[in-house]
């Protein structure tokens, strides 16, 4: 039986031991053997009797009613202890546990990590659903490796974990966590592989609303394996975090390096612009100051003169005209000198005046340089904070197009009140940039604390709510000094207690105003004042014209009017949200008459819950006063300028450089003396007069060497009076010792410069990182700079003997080097930044083989060598070098470049490029980069998709330059830091898309030599225009085909000099010309008949217009050298449009295929010689057609709808021409070319009249010289049997039987007269020529013809029966001999192949196009 002091232990102890199965009885006894207890529920209110388990290693207690823990002093042994579901409000009483190893508090009401420093052998820990505000108190966990703090009110991590380095789990879900930036603290937790942050148990931490959670995380803490529950360790999910990563950091870094090449651009053109302004000022000083010094010296001789004159007289070196200067100053010397003084005094003032000039213009340069930096001096920062919070808090500059934009403009204006600052001399306000800001941290705090206000106050009413919502105006407290870093503060944080302000009653609330007077016009008397107190000669005080601001989205909720006895805080208004103070009641003074009501509009804000202001506009403005503020484009300015140019009557200055004329031509006037051209021994003694040179040296005091090439002070000796010395800007390098030869040997020294020599360093150390990995975070920064600015490697640090195999990255930024050595036992290095050095090359990292990032910017490198071997190099950067071009091998072998920089320089090609097929980022701005055909070195470059190519020539030569780059190079992203949007791309491909250049054909033959070449062939690739620069490069080229493209004109074709032989097939072509104004002078039936030519409409006017308007005489003649062009399938239906009249010299013309009705507008075509319109819609020809004597020899007019052959009559030298597949019916037409008589080929096949079997017999007999007829050679066999028909004709006409008024005539058939017959069909047996006569044989040669062609007329009875029917309208008798002639004649016709007809045009190199 165990005896207890206090009853009630008994009570507890029994449950205890009926809880856990032992006997309260002989608990004693095994008390001492039991290790683990366990409560549950109910029944032990207290920590009592654990002395009677001293092996206790495990005890748990849930849901009972403690609230301490205590009586744990004697568990020595305790490993594990639960206190869970308890009313715990403070840890304590575990100072003797030290052998815990795992600790559950959870479900308490623990406001405090504390009491745990002692716990060294702790593991897990959780902590979680308790009040816990701050993470405190783990500084000694060094072996914690499971953290719960989920469901707590947790709002900053911080750097309180970091001694924690073995922890491997921790959930922190459910509580107020919000900042990204807050998250990175994490990342020196290296053994993290367990993360909660949104347990779907608990709430949602802030931070996880936020876009790219996951892969802010993921990219930040790669080792982890589960993240909020979720198994994360496949591979492609890393990837995926970092690649998107690496594209966010590789876009801010486009966009910041616009913004500061935007300031340097605008900061070079103040220079500029102060250099010449300094131009007239400097000039005028320094002829004054000649003239200063001649006085001077003159003077000084003169003073002299009485002292020495026998020691002068006695000098050799006196010349003769010194000689005369003494006899006259005998006589005058006292009028002179008061001459010269007065002089001088004039000239002193002349160079005061100047001189002032000189300070003015430099004031005001320092002056606007300082606004200008201010101004871009927020944006860098704003990119910035948008890179490391992955774009939850983005900055967006407005313009007018914006509706935001001019609504911020507006609201300036309207709380702006002339009457405010009329003491200021303002007269207006200027809104110079608007930035939204979009903060969706401060947006989501700001919603849902509006949300739960709403819900409590229970609004209902949507108006009442809206009333609530102001716009607010802020202004940074001018005595605030950091007010940059201020303003990003409550940017990114919102308005903290901490920031708003320094007086201790605003500290609760953040004090706003609706007026822009009240909020600004503190600052602006702070800096008057202030300036004032200064007294400093600039113009600084005139920066008050230049301000920000921020409108702010504010819900004011219950507000009330501050009563005038109480301060403005939360105690003394503890139901209200903010309070407002009218302005009548924050002015000391009377309030004045005034010509507004503004006064009583105006009112000062306190708001005390700060995430009820959401900052959301910054705007930048500028005040309008009365006196005009000073700037180096003003118009007196500009006069100074212009005076430097040109004395101009009547100028700002042309008093002030009158005046200085007069002063040059004061007496007295003395000629200067002879310049010094060289300082030698011999010059030194003369103008020393002493031939003794230590003298010299013994008593020198002042010496300036500065900007010299010393290089070392050993020589220096005996100058023991030397008080000042001057060794700025020269080559020592070895510190310990020249210091050591001045001690020694100047021992009265009093100022000594050696600033801007390349001192040796001692050691890597200090500018060194042994880190093995980049640092995971978000910044531009290069990985050198990054490492070595934080790495805790000092100059102390003890390594072994292998350091320098542990140093990975190097930052040797500034430090005057010439040359990069003694690096070949860094074979680990990584990173390393060799920033503003003095380097002439790129040596010494052979070894250095596995160097990943290379910055060598602010260099005098002109070449890229010395890197071949660095083979893992993947960003490269050259920045601000003199390099003039780049080698074509030199990045061959560097298969993982992915980032190259090389702005700044004098690169004049990219050829050396090509190979680079690893390359994301290229910066080349502000090269000499001036050839289109540069760009087409970077079309391989599929990976590439940042470009900066700003300030090159190209973007100048160029047209349309940045619609080419993106055409050229579609694969891009962003060009020349500004993003390329999807009607870009599309506006790129309808101006360059099918444009044929000189680049392309360049890139194709790879050279840009084309006086050699003289075939251009260019087919099917959607050519549009052609644009050949320079034209005389294409001097030779004679051939052209562009063949099956969509050209609708020649285009450039027009200026190469020497093409015979144009090919322009299957394109689109008009006109020669391109149409540069629509035919507004049509009709709209004429238009109609345009388009449709059968309609019939205005075809009369049109060709009299046509003829008017567009006569071919009064256009110069083109392409002399043309002969053979070939517009075949163009759709043409035009030829007076298509200008053809211009091409004088043209030989042969193809136009198959097109659409065309009237041969017209040819007139002037006189050594045509071939001409082919097959395929087209010609029905006849008109007047003018052939008008004209024409040296026509060949004719194609095959599938046209010609019915008539009339006007043809005027080709008397035409040899050929191709009739086939027309509508030619009537003999009568045939008959029509008797006046041809130089007709040597004719086809008529595939026509109605082929169906009269005598078509054949009538042309050969008419046309005596035909040797061709429709594909068949004409013999003198046909042209005898074609002369015995038609002599036997002509008999039978002369035969008793009249046949004048007979339809058929039987001939020999019969004496008497047959009654008229018409045949529809005749059906010849297969036997039939048996009676056809001995003379008629076919050869197998044509019988194999007959078998094989369809269209032989030996099977075509329709033959017979039109050559039946043609004889009986001629009223010709028909007889046996007749058949047998025309079926002599008829097996030997075939279809004739007009689209195989080759070579018909010599020296063509096209064949013509099918035309079926």
């Amino acid at each position: 039986m165990i005896e207890l002091e206090n009853p009630d232990q008994e009570e507890i102890i029994k449950e205890l031991c009926l809880c856990n199965g032992l006997s309260y009885e002989v608990v004693g006894q095994e008390g001492s053997d039991t290790s683990k207890l366990e409560m549950f529920f109910s029944g032990y209110p207290r920590i009592v009797g654990l002395s009677l388990f001293p092996s206790l290693t495990s005890l748990t207690i849930v849901a009972q009613d403690i609230k301490e823990i205590s009586g744990l002093e004697i568990c020595l042994q305790l490993k594990e202890l639960w206190i869970a579901e308890c009313c715990l409000e403070k840890i304590g009483g575990l100072q003797e546990c030290k052998n815990l190893e795992k600790l559950y508090l959870y479900y308490n009401k623990i406001s405090k990590i504390e009491n745990l420093e002692k716990l060294l052998k702790l593991e897990v820990l959780w902590l979680n659903h308790n009040a816990i505000k701050n993470i405190e108190g783990l500084q000694t966990l060094k072996n914690l490796n499971d953290l719960n703090l989920a469901g707590n009110l947790i709002s900053v991590i911080g750097r309180c974990l970091d001694p924690n380095e073995q922890l491997e789990r921790l959930n922190l879900s459910g509580n107020q966590i919000c900042s990204f930036k807050d998250l990175t603290n994490l990342t020196r937790l290296h053994h993290l592989t367990d993360l909660c942050l949104n347990d779907p148990q608990y709430k949602t931490n802030p931070v996880c609303l936020l876009y790219n959670y996951s892969t802010h995380v993921l990219y930040h803490l790669p080792c982890l394996q589960r993240l909020d529950t979720f198994d994360v360790s496949a591979k492609p999910i890393k990837e995926l975090a970092d690649i998107t990563a690496m594209k966010k950091i590789m876009y801010y870094n486009m966009r910041i390096k616009t913004i500061q090449r935007h300031l340097n651009e605008d900061l070079e053109k103040l220079n500029d612009r102060k250099c010449k302004l300094w131009k007239l000022p400097e000039e005028r000083i320094k002829l004054f100051s000649f003239v200063k010094k001649n006085l001077e010296r003159e003077l000084a001789e003169l003073k002299g003169s009485g002292k020495g004159h026998s020691e002068r007289s006695n000098n050799k070196k006196v010349t003769e005209l010194e000689k005369s200067k003494n006899c006259e100053t005998v006589t005058e010397e006292p009028s002179l000198q008061q001459k010269i003084l007065t002089k001088l005094n004039a000239l002193q003032e002349r160079i005061t005046f100047w001189n002032k000039k000189l300070d003015e213009i430099e004031a005001i340069y320092q002056t606007e340089v300082k606004q200008k930096k201010k101004s871009h001096g927020l944006l860098i920062p704003f990119l910035l904070i948008e890179l490391e919070t992955v774009g939850n808090i983005h900055f967006e500059e407005g313009t007018q197009s914006d509706d935001w934009f001019n609504s911020c403009c507006e609201l300036i204006l309207s709380r702006f009140c002339t009457w405010d600052f009329r003491t200021f001399g303002i007269t207006g306000v200027k809104v110079k940039r608007v930035i939204k800001v979009n903060n969706r941290i401060l947006r989501l705090k700001f919603e849902n604390k509006l949300q739960k206000f709403l819900d409590n106050e229970d609004l209902h009413d949507s108006e009442s709510y809206r009333n609530m919502l102001e716009c607010l105006f802020y202004v940074s407290d001018p005595e605030v000094t950091v007010k940059k870093k201020h303003l990003l503060q409550i940017l990114e944080k919102g308005f903290k207690d901490s920031e708003t302000s320094k007086l201790p009653f605003r500290k609760e609330a953040v004090i706003l105003a609706n007026s822009l007077s009240i909020c600004d016009c503190p600052r602006i008397q702070f800096l008057q004042q202030k300036y004032k107190d200064e007294k400093k000669n600039s113009f600084e005080h005139e920066l008050f014209r230049h301000g920000i601001l921020l409108i702010t989205k504010v819900f004011l909720g219950q507000s009330v009017q501050a009563r005038e006895q109480d301060s403005i805080s939360q105690a003394n208004y503890p139901m209200v949200n903010s309070v407002f103070i009218p302005r009548k009641y924050l002015l000391n003074s009377v309030v004045q008459q005034r010509d507004c009501d503004c006064n009583f509009r105006q009112c000062k804000w306190f708001v005390f819950d700060h995430d009820f202001v959401l900052p959301e506009y910054i705007v930048e403005f500028e005040y309008i006063t009365v006196v005009k503020p000073h700037s180096l484009f003003s118009s007196f300015n500009n006069a100074i300028l212009e005076e430097s140019k040109k004395n101009s009557e009547g100028s700002v200055l042309s008093q002030d450089l009158k005046f200085d004329e007069e002063v040059i031509k004061m007496e007295p006037r003395i000629k200067p003396r002879p310049k010094l051209i060289s300082l030698d021994d011999k010059t030194i003694f003369s103008l020393a007069k002493t031939n003794i040179y230590s003298h010299i040296v013994y008593n020198l005091e002042y010496l300036d060497a500065s900007h010299n090439h010393v290089i070392t002070l050993e020589g220096f000796r005996g100058l023991m009076k030397l008080k000042h010395l001057d060794l700025s800007w020269n080559q020592l390098k070895k510190s310990g010792a020249e210091i050591n030869v001045l001690r020694k040997h100047t021992a009265s020294l009093l100022t000594l410069d050696i600033r801007h020599n390349p001192w040796q360093k001692s050691s890597l150390l200090p500018h060194s990182s042994t880190a093995e990995e980049r640092p995971r975070i978000l910044s531009i920064w290069t990985s050198a700079k990054i490492l070595t600015q934080m790495s805790k490697l000092g100059p102390h640090s003890h390594l072994n003997g292998n350091w320098y195999l542990k140093i990975t990255a190097l930052n040797l930024d500034g430090q005057h080097l010439f040359e990069i050595t003694n690096l070949e036992k860094l074979e680990n290095l990584k990173w390393a930044s060799f920033n503003n050095n003095n380097l002439s090359k790129i040596e010494g990292l052979e070894s250095c083989v596995n160097l990943e990032e290379l910055t060598l910017d602010g260099n005098c490198i002109s070449k890229i060598e010395g890197i071949s071997k660095l083979t893992k190099l993947t960003r490269l950067s050259l920045n601000n070098n003199l390099l003039t071009g780049l080698e074509k091998h030199t990045f061959d072998n560097i298969l993982h470049l992915h980032s190259l920089s090389l702005e700044n320089n004098k690169i004049t090609s990219l050829s050396g490029l090509q190979k680079a097929f690893t390359l994301i980022e290229l910066y080349i701005s502000n090269n000499y980069v001036a050839l289109n055909q540069e760009i087409y070195n970077l079309k391989g470059l599929c990976n590439l998709v940042i470009l900066d190519m700003y300030g090159n020539i190209i973007v100048w030569n160029q047209e349309n330059y940045r619609l080419f780059v993106i055409f050229h190079l579609p694969e891009l992203k962003a060009l020349d830091g500004i993003s390329i949007e999807p009607p870009e791309t599309e506006c790129a491909k309808d101006l360059f898309g099918g444009r044929l250049t000189s680049d392309m054909i360049a890139e194709r033959q790879g050279h840009s030599d084309f006086t050699q070449m003289q075939e251009l062939n260019w087919t099917s690739s959607s050519i549009r225009t052609v644009d050949l620069i320079p034209v005389d490069q294409f001097r030779n080229v004679c051939n052209v085909n562009l063949q099956n493209n969509n050209l609708t004109s020649f285009s450039g074709l027009i200026y190469l000099p020497n093409v015979k032989v144009l090919c322009l097939n299957y394109n689109h072509i008009e006109s020669i010309m391109p149409r540069l104004k629509p035919q507004a002078h049509l009709t709209s039936r004429q238009l109609l008949y345009q388009k449709v030519p059968s309609s019939g409409y205005g075809q009369q006017g049109t060709s009299k217009i046509n003829r008017d308007t567009m006569s071919n005489e009064n256009l110069p003649p083109i392409m002399h050298s043309l002969e053979v062009l070939h517009l075949g399938y163009n759709g043409i239906s035009n030829l007076i449009q298509l200008q053809l009249n211009r091409l004088r010299n043209l030989k042969f013309l193809f136009l198959q295929g097109n659409e065309i009705s009237q041969v017209e507008g040819l007139d002037n075509l006189v050594v045509l010689q071939e001409l082919v319109v097959d395929h087209n819609r010609i029905r006849a020809f008109n007047d003018s057609a052939f008008a004209k004597p024409s040296s026509l020899l060949a004719l194609h007019l095959e599938e046209n709808r010609l019915r008539e052959l009339s006007k043809l009559q005027s080709l008397v030298k035409l040899e050929k021409l191709f009739l086939g597949y027309n509508k030619i019916q009537d003999m009568a037409e045939l008959e029509k070319l008797d006046g041809i008589s130089s007709l040597r080929e004719l086809t008529v096949y595939g026509n109605p009249i082929c169906r009269k079997m005598l078509h054949r017999h009538v042309l050969i007999f008419r046309l005596p010289n035909l040797q061709m007829l429709d594909g068949i050679p004409v013999n003198s066999d046909d042209r005898a049997k074609a002369e015995f028909h038609f002599s036997e004709l002509q008999a039978k006409k002369n035969s008793l039987i009249p046949v004048t008024n007979s339809r058929m005539d039987g001939g020999s058939f019969g004496p008497v007269k047959a009654p008229p017959m018409k045949i529809t069909n005749v059906i010849l047996p297969g036997g039939f020529s048996h009676y056809l006569g001995s003379d008629f044989t076919l050869t197998p040669e044509v019988e194999d013809k007959k078998n094989k062609n369809a269209g032989i007329l030996t099977n075509n009875p329709r033959s017979i029966h039109a050559e039946i029917a043609f004889r009986q309208l001629r009223g010709i008798n028909l007889s046996p001999s007749l058949l047998s002639h025309q079926n002599m004649a008829s097996p030997t016709a075939q279809m004739y192949q007009s689209n195989q007809d080759e070579g018909r045009i010599p020296g063509s190199h096209f064949p013509r196009a099918n035309q079926m």
